[in-house]
């Protein structure tokens, strides 16, 4: 006789695969000194320039006080710097630094080859397919940080 824990569960299924796929990126990086974590941050800040912890904590779908606490070992590694806003003195202005720029620079070869090992494994079309799907989860409305 089952039990409604036998059932299959969205969110173990996911956290111990995100688990997984974390340790793995994380060991790639760590060459040169980042977590996967840490690698998203100088991406995304590279990519788009500077922007509020609010703003990066939306995009990362990271809720603002984790974000804060994830960026201070990069602010004290001096790959990040974090200024009030001149526009609003309560916001935090969050960039990148030129040893930031270099950190992500020495990274990426790490990342792309962890990105094509995951992908020759699993799929590269399974894994676009994976992206697309655990893209739409975000678009189901759950709302989890609502109040």
């Amino acid at each position: 006789m089952g039990t409604e824990l036998d059932d299959p569960c969205n969110c173990l299924a996911l956290r111990k695969a995100a688990r997984y796929l974390t340790a793995t990126y994380d060991k790639a990086l760590s060459p040169v000194g980042l977590r996967a974590t840490q690698f998203s941050i100088l991406q995304k800040l590279r990519a788009q320039g500077e922007m509020t912890i609010t703003s990066l904590a939306e995009q990362t779908c990271t809720d603002r006080t984790t974000m804060a606490t994830n960026l201070k070992p990069l602010a004290r590694e001096g790959l990040v710097t974090v200024e009030p806003s001149a526009a609003d003195r309560r916001a935090r202005i969050i960039a990148i630094t030129p040893d930031g720029l270099a950190r992500i620079e020495a990274a990426l070869p790490l990342w792309r080859a962890t990105q094509a090992r995951f992908e020759e494994k699993f799929g590269a079309d399974e894994a676009t397919r994976l992206r697309a799907s655990l893209g739409a989860v975000l678009d189901t409305g759950l709302q989890p940080w609502a109040e």
